[in-house]
């Protein structure tokens, strides 16, 4: 309590008989300084409830929501168009599959801050995206902008293994013709290596797969596990060797042993259901996934969670569950309202 008004209330509480109307007085007085001082109190209490109740766009986009994030960048840009509020509101559109809507977010933040690895790698990745979808001609002048910009991320930002794991890829699936090359890939793998060891034998893993030595392959992939120390990202890329290979038994014994080892990175839950769905594996065990990553508090930006709702929805559907699917359907649309996934698994389970 506050010193002076415990001395007030102290003086109140102590009045000599025949001092009533003072000690009236007194204790109003008391009653108002206490009021007056509790005001601070409830002010602060009324604004950590308000910080707690509004989400940041990166908070909205991990959760998510990114209807909620592109109408709150949206109007962030129009008092404050700001890099980072450029490059947020792209990676908003890239969760909603909306590579064009996109792609003009991503390059104004990269020239507004172009020496921003960030940026670059954002911009990189959408391109992709694009080219992935694209006719070939189109595809082709698209790769080479999705090398330029991985290759700036990687300059401007040399120790980002995420960066140099993307470029390291595009070497890996690109034609020499738009700047492809295994030996470039090989090379970013010695770079990745000091940053991220995990990484680096997933790349050397991928070279051996591209070059048909399966053994190493797979030699590196379970590197790759020992590295992360028995990490669920680790394990889920074997399991996607083994796919690759039909080696489908293998791939769910990959799995289930993710399923028990320690979390690294959340988004491996919902990439293990969606490798059981287009596989026709283990709908319990993709749905044991896709409950567990939705309900805890660690879903991220790499894996939307109305995305996984959408899956979930695909996986109970498969079994039969028509009304479970369809709250799932309208669960991932109440998060992204115009997602035509979510759209069309609704309209096959009813309303």
């Amino acid at each position: 309590m506050n010193s002076v008004h415990h001395r007030l209330c102290h003086s109140a509480l102590g009045r000599r008989p025949g001092e009533e109307s003072a000690f009236l007085t007194a204790r109003l007085a008391c009653s108002l300084i206490q009021s007056l001082l509790l005001l601070p109190i409830l002010s602060l209490s009324l604004a950590a409830s308000s910080a707690v109740a509004v989400e940041t766009p990166q908070d909205l986009l991990a959760d998510g929501h990114p209807d909620q994030a592109v109408q709150t960048l949206q109007r962030q840009i129009e008092t404050a168009p700001t890099a980072e509020a450029y490059n947020l509101l792209c990676r908003a559109h890239f969760e909603l599959d909306a590579w064009d809507a996109g792609i003009p977010d991503c390059e104004k933040a990269a020239s507004l801050a172009p020496h921003n690895g960030l940026y670059h790698l954002w911009l990189g990745r959408i391109y992709g995206e694009k080219a992935a979808r694209a006719a070939f001609f189109s595809a082709a002048s698209l790769a080479k902008k999705v090398r330029a910009e991985f290759e700036r991320a990687v300059q401007y930002a040399p120790d980002d293994w995420k960066a140099r794991t993307d470029l390291a890829e595009f070497y890996l699936e690109a034609p020499g013709i738009v700047g492809g090359g295994k030996d470039k890939a090989r090379a970013e793998a010695g770079l990745i290596a000091p940053l991220n060891p995990e990484m680096a034998h997933w790349v050397i893993a991928r070279l051996a797969e591209k070059n048909k030595d399966y053994a190493t392959a797979e030699r590196e992939y379970r590197a790759a596990i020992e590295a992360s120390h028995g990490g669920a990202r680790a394990w889920l890329n074997l399991a996607g060797f083994y796919r690759h290979m039909n080696r489908l038994d293998e791939m769910e014994d990959a799995l289930r042993t993710m399923e028990s080892r320690p979390l690294d990175n959340s988004a491996a839950l919902v990439d293990g259901a969606r490798m059981l769905q287009r596989t026709g594996r283990d709908n319990a065990m993709g749905i044991r996934f896709l409950r567990r990553y939705i309900a805890s508090s660690n879903t991220v930006e790499e894996a939307p969670a109305f995305k996984a709702h959408c899956l979930l929805g695909e996986l109970l559907e498969k079994q039969g569950d028509r009304p479970a699917a369809a709250d799932e359907y309208r669960t991932a649309l109440e998060m992204a309202g115009n997602f035509s996934v979510a759209e069309d698994g609704l309209k096959r389970v009813g309303r």
